[in-house]
């Protein structure tokens, strides 16, 4: 058995941080997202941009963790969107309603 493997890349540019996630993330991996959302807060990070692209898999402890670090950064008066989930991520999304609050709109 393999572990689940999941890749974090943030780029900051001012108070703008992009993180790429690339890989499958569940309870094994959740902890590391949770993590890096919460080091942006930590850093003054005012908008937070989430590209799934490379994204298999998200499970309901991914979507806590991205409703979680939401509230967080609403607290802190910063903001956080996912990007580009997969389709299966977008249903999971849109079937807990939690798009509506995650997902970036386009302009």
């Amino acid at each position: 058995m393999t572990l689940p493997q999941l890749n974090i890349y943030r780029h900051d540019r001012g108070t703008r941080a992009l993180i790429t996630l690339a890989g499958e993330i569940d309870p094994a991996t959740a902890p590391q997202v949770q993590a890096a959302l919460e080091q942006c807060l930590y850093d003054g990070i005012t908008v937070i941009d989430i590209d799934l692209t490379t994204v298999g898999l998200c499970d309901g402890s991914g979507l806590s963790v991205f409703l979680d670090a939401s509230r967080h950064a609403a607290e802190a008066r910063a903001s956080l969107q996912l990007h580009h989930p997969s389709p299966q991520t977008a249903r999971l999304l849109a079937d807990t309603g939690s798009d509506r609050v995650l997902l970036s709109r386009p302009h």
